[in-house]
């Protein structure tokens, strides 16, 4: 396992040397196309904020910044948001102008060589610098780029192409979506358009007739004074990133075990349900909370094919929302895997249409009252101290973005400002797992010792069926 933050001072420091004494350029890269319209944001859009998230990835050989500016433009042509500016609305949403204002591309030299990044060596100390991440207070109403590209050369070869999107704009499927076109048209590939009819998604709300769904909520909307306070609140968190990697073998293991304990007829689980349950249980453990207080497990979810084929496959955007359960601290720590599991079945479960319909609809009256802004997560304000949050990016090919050096072979996920679990898939794609841990900085430093890492790889030596 590998720390993010606090990994060897001399080593971030040399590597933030190699960054400083870059040459850099500057680009701006447009489609060459405008229509001018103003499209605008839906209500899971808004939840976001106009913040960016930083994806990084590594390649062994270098990328030709030309070609690839090229390719950019090409691929724009069919992602005009990428393109545009954000623009306040009159009732306090947000829309993006698609006016061909363009991206950003910069290009950079590094002395330094190419590195061995992985587990072993994570890039997080030093992402920040590299990508020049925008403050989110500068963009709406701004000449300010929504997407940024970064593209270092490493001396001897090698290139780290950083990727910042708005996310106000994208969710993670969304931000993949857009990487594979890209790398499909830099490859000469055919891909589909995406379809940007925001207001698909908003023709989908309904309010749920059901009062249990109503009050089960994901978001609530609270006041101004409170909200600036949640936020202010998460940004001071202290936390600290540990990798880790499960094995294909070490997974079916845990699956074989929840499987084995469930007590429900017919009941099931999956590979990524007894994970979860697994890292669940783990942090539980370790955070040796009282036996009566509540721990809350807070899962992202994937909507669009919770809507029955409402939604067009092809729709890019936020299409997110999340799930909460809760196990007393005592339960979470006793209970058989395959009964934690299957909590976590029943949470993704419980995303059903007339859910994700009553939450659209509800979002939809925040903002149709200008106060937008005043939504979180149900789980906000204490999310810090008794929850953690699990975000599943294991389906999404993120090692199969090649732009013309061939595939990476290591990308890095930003550190979040809450407890978050981030599940990706590995570099050989062979069902493993890669497992972001961003925790407390006295969490991952725990989690960083030997007893920790053996009850974290429990099963690493099981067989499948003990």
């Amino acid at each position: 396992m590998a720390k993010g933050k606090g990994k060897g001072k001399k080593d971030a420091a040399a590597f933030r040397t190699v960054v400083d004494s870059r040459v850099e350029r500057v680009h701006t890269v447009r489609a060459g196309e405008a229509d001018g319209r103003r499209l605008r944001l839906t209500g899971y859009d808004l939840l976001t904020g106009p913040w960016y998230t930083p994806l990084t990835f590594f390649y062994r050989d270098t990328l030709d910044g030309a070609a690839l500016r090229d390719s950019l433009a090409r691929t724009l042509r069919r992602y005009p948001l990428l393109a545009g500016r954000l623009e306040r609305d009159a009732d306090g949403g947000m829309s993006v102008v698609c006016n061909d204002a363009g991206v950003r591309f910069t290009e950079a030299s590094s002395p330094g060589p190419m590195r061995d990044y992985g587990h072993g060596l994570r890039a997080a100390p030093v992402i920040g610098n590299m990508l020049r991440e925008v403050s989110a207070f500068g963009v709406i109403g701004r000449d300010t780029p929504l997407l940024k590209v970064r593209l270092t050369r490493m001396r001897g070869g090698g290139s780290i192409l950083g990727v910042l999107i708005n996310h106000s704009l994208a969710d993670g499927g969304s931000t993949v979506a857009f990487l594979e076109s890209w790398s499909r048209e830099h490859l000469g590939l055919a891909w589909d358009a995406p379809s940007h009819a925001r207001e698909a998604l908003d023709e989908l709300g309904r309010p749920s007739a059901d009062p249990v769904t109503r009050r089960e909520r994901a978001f609530i909307g609270v006041g101004r004074l409170r909200h600036l306070t949640t936020t202010l609140r998460a940004g001071s968190n202290k936390l600290a990133t540990v990798t880790t990697r499960f094995g294909a073998t070490e997974l079916a293991a845990l699956k074989a075990e929840s499987q084995r304990t469930l007590t429900e007829p017919g009941a099931w689980v999956s590979t990524n349900d007894a994970l979860t349950a697994h890292l669940w249980q783990v942090l539980g453990e370790l955070r040796a909370r009282p036996a009566d207080a509540a721990e809350w497990l807070g899962l992202i979810v994937g909507v669009q094919h919770r809507l029955g084929g409402a939604l067009p496959a092809s729709y890019w955007g936020n299409c997110v929302s999340n799930s909460w359960t809760s196990l007393t601290a005592a339960r979470l720590r006793e209970a058989p895997l395959g009964a934690v599991a299957r909590e976590v079945r029943r949470c993704l479960e419980s995303n059903t249409e007339d859910k994700i319909r009553d939450e659209i609809a509800f979002l939809n009256s925040y903002r149709s009252k200008g106060v937008s802004r005043h939504v979180m997560s149900v789980r906000a304000p204490d999310v810090a101290k008794t929850a953690i949050s699990v975000n599943n990016w294991s389906p999404f090919p993120l090692y199969r973005i090649d732009l013309g050096a061939g595939r990476p072979f290591w990308y890095e996920f930003p550190d979040l400002p809450i407890p978050t679990v981030h599940i990706a898939p590995t570099p050989e794609e062979d069902g493993s797992r890669d497992v972001y841990l961003c925790l407390p900085e006295a969490d991952a430093a725990l989690v960083d010792t030997a007893p920790w890492r053996e009850r974290l790889h429990a099963w690493s030596g099981a067989a499948v069926g003990h």
